[in-house]
């Protein structure tokens, strides 16, 4: 993979501090294809590949929170980062709607950020459950102790 020279037109000049530089080859799967020609990068004005479309950095930031939240809703921790996923995807949805970009991950976000509230909450009912059905269980001298309570709590003896 060698950098291929470019011929630009004269009127054409590099970014400053970015140096002029061909596309690269791409190997995948053991074949390779060739990278986008330097004709067609000259003639959108950038000089590397990259992407053209604009982002929608919110729907990331919630996708990102809302599947944190999911998968920490089991300790408690996910309720407050989904309920900060769930205000961000909507606000993603909103600009979603005004640009057109990230309008899945928005959806994506709102979906998993829902979710993590709806564990968070179960995990909650079921932890005050189970502690007001052992609360006689907290003091004891040793865990083999503390398991054969919370066994007789539980069991209804």
């Amino acid at each position: 993979m060698h950098a291929q020279e470019i011929d630009t037109p004269p009127h054409h000049h590099p970014a400053p501090g970015r140096p002029q530089t061909a596309p690269r080859d791409v190997t995948m799967w053991g074949r390779t294809a060739p990278g986008p020609t330097a004709a067609g990068l000259i003639a959108a004005g950038r000089t590397e590949p990259g992407p053209t479309e604009p982002g929608n950095g919110l729907a990331t930031a919630a996708m990102v929170l809302g599947l944190c939240g999911l998968l920490a809703s089991v300790v408690l921790l996910g309720g407050p980062l989904a309920v900060i996923g769930l205000i961000l995807g909507i606000a993603a949805l909103m600009t979603a709607r005004r640009t057109g970009a990230g309008r899945g991950r928005a959806i994506a976000a709102v979906t998993m950020s829902a979710l993590a509230i709806v564990v968070s909450g179960l995990a909650a009912v079921l932890l005050a459950w189970y502690a007001n059905h052992t609360q006689e269980c907290y003091q004891p001298d040793s865990l083999s102790q503390y398991t054969r309570c919370v066994r007789q709590q539980l069991d209804g003896d």
